[in-house]
This record gives structure tokens, sequence and C-alpha cells, in this order.
């Protein structure tokens, strides 16, 4: 399936964070947002990325974090309804702590 500019123009729209609640703005980086910059949370909303194809929209936590050689750092959500995972770029505004807690070994 492809996706028109304008369509992606339209999904950068900002949102109130399902897990911290804050308000987030769109983004302005020429991408759209999918997740809180704040708290790293996301939305089950996507089957396939910027489909919004997924009837979950459960909350989906941030679980950690890989590294392509393509995309560069990548964030992994889990899903906390039906466990479903999801990549995603980071995004330069990302809270760096948040990201640093997600590569550290449990305790």
């Amino acid at each position: 399936m492809s996706y028109s500019p304008q369509g992606r123009r339209a999904e950068n729209t900002g949102f109130d964070c399902i897990h911290c609640g804050r308000p987030i703005p769109k983004h302005t980086g020429g991408s759209y947002r999918n997740h809180c910059p704040r708290c790293l949370w996301s939305r089950h909303v996507d089957i396939m990325p910027g489909d919004r194809a997924a009837e979950c929209g459960a909350p989906m936590e941030p679980v950690g974090v890989d590294h392509s050689g393509k995309k560069g750092y990548i964030l992994i959500h889990r899903c906390t309804a039906c466990g479903a995972q999801d990549r995603n770029k980071l995004a330069p505004d990302d809270d760096v702590d948040v990201v640093v807690a997600l590569q550290r070994p449990p305790l």
C-alpha cells in the first residue's frame, strides 16, 4: 500500500499522551510523531507503519532500544493489551534520559 505525501502530512497532528497525559505538539522535523517525546509511550493504532488500521488502541509501552545501520536508534514498543510489538525511529526531541533508562538491565 502506498501513501500520498498529503496523507502523511495529515497524520502529523498533536495529541495527548495516553500514558503521561501531556499535550504533545505535532512534529516539526518533516515526519509525523508516533510516540510521546517525554515518556516514550505510544498507542496501538498501526498494523503497518502509518496505516492506522489497528483496532486495539491500547497503550504501547517502550520496552527497549535497538540500533539499525540505516535508521539509527529504534524504539521498541509492546502493546499492553495484545502484546504486539512495533519499532519506531527515535525522534531528535525524545528525552535522552528515558532512552538511556530503557537500555539499563533490570535490577
